[in-house]
């Protein structure tokens, strides 16, 4: 009887998982069905091929560190496999184009693992722009000594986690942000 209910169990999660994969997948060939033609002749922006730059924990730690400046630092930690990871990456993306001409670097932090980098997250990158943004961490070596020395309240037990850093101040955020929320947070820097 036991081993029917786990098996049930275990049937039950994995259906969940695969219909998660399945809207996702969904969702994302619902924004790439149509092209956008230029109104002008103008030839579009040419794919940045994406170049892998990986980051030890100490270099981890001083892109995360206070910079004495005006610049307003957004690091968001993702994985290409984190549903809620990709469904706020177009929230980031409209802010790096709205905020192009003001002092605000975002950088993306790439969490997926190693035999993943050249295939997975270069196949995300060149695709929506970001090849120059994302920076690339063995998550299987940050240790929770990392993480009380970088972070108020992120643990890395999950992701999506997002820090806005400017100055002395910073703002963290554990879990998915909306367009307004991520709006408001970056409009509380200023």
């Amino acid at each position: 009887m036991k081993k029917l209910v786990l098996s049930i169990m275990v049937l039950a999660a994995v259906s969940a998982c695969t219909k998660e994969a399945k809207i996702s997948e969904n969702e994302d060939s619902t924004q790439t069905d149509s092209v956008t033609v230029p109104e002008s002749n103008e030839v579009s922006e040419a794919v940045i091929p994406f170049k892998q730059i990986e980051l030890n924990t100490d270099q981890t730690s001083k892109i995360l560190a206070k910079q004495n400046s005006d610049t307003l630092y957004v690091t968001n930690f993702f994985a290409t496999w984190c549903g809620p990871c990709m469904r706020e990456i177009p929230h980031f993306k409209e802010k790096m184009a709205e905020l192009n001409t003001q002092p605000v670097k975002f950088t993306f932090v790439n969490l997926d693992p190693k035999e993943d980098w050249g295939t997975k997250v270069k196949d995300f990158a060149e695709k929506n722009n970001l090849s120059k943004n994302i920076v690339l961490v063995d998550g299987e070596k940050l240790t929770p000594e990392f993480f009380h020395a970088n972070f108020k309240q992120w643990d890395g037990g999950s992701i999506p986690f997002t820090l806005i850093r400017k100055g002395d101040k910073t703002d963290e955020t554990v879990g998915m942000m909306s367009k307004e929320m991520l709006s408001e947070k970056i409009n509380s820097f200023k």
